[in-house]
């Protein structure tokens, strides 16, 4: 596979150079562009995107992320008619009317409660779990998703990232299937399988970039991104609804039947990528020759020239890069507020708002269809304005990426002070802050690619992990701030808190990122000059794409 792979890097740059030399004959010090010049030496074996090999990765891997979020959020949908509330949420509630000036005008305090007095509450559910439980096995998802992303990212990078996400769906399904199982033998057996679930969903992000390293040409790189990814808030979108759905009406009990449901879809997908999806055009065996080319020649100044295995990863380089620590302080406070949302629409939709659990998997869908739209417009967008020279890279990824943070905070701030009768207002304002926030998949989740191709499941691996610390402990935060009541108030300090966390990302983002390929990210591209075209020499040389050119 080596020397297959350094046969078809000699090819495309053979090409390159030598139409470059016959155009630019005059040219002292002719160098290769990263994205911001897009009259790229490459471009013009540029080929369609629609219908191609690389738009079919982007398309089963937006399957495949509609399927791991899927695995995610169907907790956070199912716990809301697991829990028996009466046990639980009518105990906190007589206890806030010690102290009715902390509580919101919501509720009437016409004295103790019984469970048919508590408002919007669904009280069908099997287990008495209180607040600080369900946080920690909402949060148990997040626990295993810390502690694999870098490991993902490494594995990914030496071994292919086909494999990694493929597999890890693989045994996220089966944990899944077991959930009902586990949670009726004890919570923490529980925990434990969602851990598994996480550790195994923390892979797909740094396994999919490692993908995008040898598959996104640096101007469809957004837009590539933006359809693959745009399958997390799709996989949000079809799960509230349809986890509500099945929590009233669905089989084996109600609410064991969305983790069945998903199970299935998962396994589904997880067949259909191991048979279609290769590692690199190069292993392919369906792609056009016309399109390898491109995909190789585009990235081969950054992609890697030698056998994955023999890699060396330069790790003091990349945690003393400045941008890469923009991308991972972004990262970190994108998924603080991201992930809050997320645990925590479906509880937060039905406490505050009183809304019965089929309006809440309705409504709760809403701002991530929003999300979903955000993200694959910005991606084209991104691409659009980078293709016409109207921004560079950099101002590109710093524009959307602070724009996806700051205009969403202000909205998560205005909604704490929503009156819980204006339940459209509320509505509106939450479908805006987490729709507007998908423009940060044209910021900071692209990033890594630009700077760093060939170690961008590494980077992003490293990036993920600290930024799932929020996501584990956020759920916990939350439930320490809403264990009184859950009232608006308490929700109040949860959208300040997130908001300046979001401002701060996107401050430190816009001071120190970069949309340039990194020194310590370029790689050589060995050329065979023991050819009949060439001078007869025996050796290899090793020289970069401005060497060739």
């Amino acid at each position: 596979m080596t020397s297959l792979l350094n046969e078809e890097m000699t090819n495309a740059s053979r090409i390159i150079s030598d139409k470059d030399r016959s155009e630019n004959t005059e040219d002292e010090t002719p160098t290769f562009d990263t994205g911001d010049n897009e009259n790229s030496s490459y471009e013009h074996l540029r080929t369609p995107l629609w219908g191609s090999s690389r738009f079919a990765l982007a398309v089963l891997g937006f399957f495949g992320f509609v399927n791991s979020y899927a695995l995610l959020v169907n907790m956070s949908v199912a716990i809301v008619c697991m829990v028996n509330r009466t046990d639980t949420l009518v105990t906190e509630f007589n206890k806030s009317l010690l102290n009715k000036d902390d509580f919101n005008d919501c509720v009437d305090f016409s004295g103790e409660r019984n469970a048919s007095d508590v408002p919007g509450t669904h009280r069908g559910g099997e287990f008495n779990w209180d607040t600080k439980v369900q946080g920690f096995i909402l949060g148990g998802f997040f626990w295993g998703y810390l502690v694999s992303q870098i490991p993902a990212g490494w594995l990914a990078t030496r071994f292919g990232g086909k494999r990694v996400f493929g597999w890890s769906i693989f045994i996220a399904t089966i944990c899944t299937m077991l959930t009902p199982i586990g949670a009726k033998t004890n919570y923490r057996l529980l925990i434990v399988l969602r851990v598994i679930v996480g550790m195994c969903n923390g892979t797909v992000f740094p396994a999919m970039h490692a993908l995008f390293g040898h598959w996104s040409p640096p101007l469809e790189r957004s837009k590539l991104t933006a359809l693959t990814y745009s399958g997390t808030q799709a996989g949000i979108v079809i799960t509230f609804p349809l986890g509500a759905y099945l929590c009233q009406n669905g089989f084996g009990g109600g609410w064991p039947s969305i983790f069945y449901v998903c199970g299935m879809a998962s396994f589904l997908w997880f067949v259909l990528w191991m048979f279609f999806v290769s590692d690199s055009p190069v292993e392919h065996k369906r792609i056009s020759h016309e399109e390898k080319d491109y995909i190789i020649a585009s990235l081969v100044e950054s992609a890697h020239k030698k056998n994955r295995r023999d890699l060396k990863v330069p790790w003091m380089a990349i945690i003393k890069s400045m941008p890469s620590n923009a991308i991972i302080v972004s990262n970190i406070t994108s998924d603080w507020g991201g992930y809050t949302l997320l645990s925590y629409i479906p509880t937060y939709m039905n406490d505050v708002f009183k809304l019965n659990l089929t309006s809440n998997g309705i409504l709760s869908a809403l701002p991530y269809i929003a999300f979903w739209a955000m993200i694959n417009v910005a991606g084209w967008v991104a691409d659009f304005v980078r293709v016409r020279e109207l921004m560079s890279t950099t101002l590109t990824r710093k524009v959307f990426d602070a724009f996806g943070k700051i205009v969403p905070a202000v909205l998560m701030i205005a909604l704490g002070y929503v009156e819980c009768s204006a339940t459209a207002l509320a509505v509106v304002l939450l479908v805006l802050s987490v729709g507007l926030s998908g423009f940060q998949y044209s910021g900071f989740i692209v990033n890594h690619v630009d700077i760093a191709p060939a170690y961008a499941g590494i980077l992003f691996g490293i990036s993920n992990a600290l930024s799932a610390i929020g996501g584990f402990v956020s759920p916990i935060i939350v439930g320490e701030i809403t264990k009184e009541a859950q009232t608006r108030t308490e929700w109040q300090i949860v959208f300040y808190m997130s908001a300046g966390i979001y401002i701060f990302g996107a401050i430190f983002y816009v001071i120190f990122a970069s949309g340039d390929l990194q020194p310590w990210a370029v790689e050589t591209v060995p050329i065979d000059i023991n050819n009949e075209e060439n001078s007869g020499s025996d050796r290899l040389e090793s020289m970069t794409l401005r060497d060739l050119s």
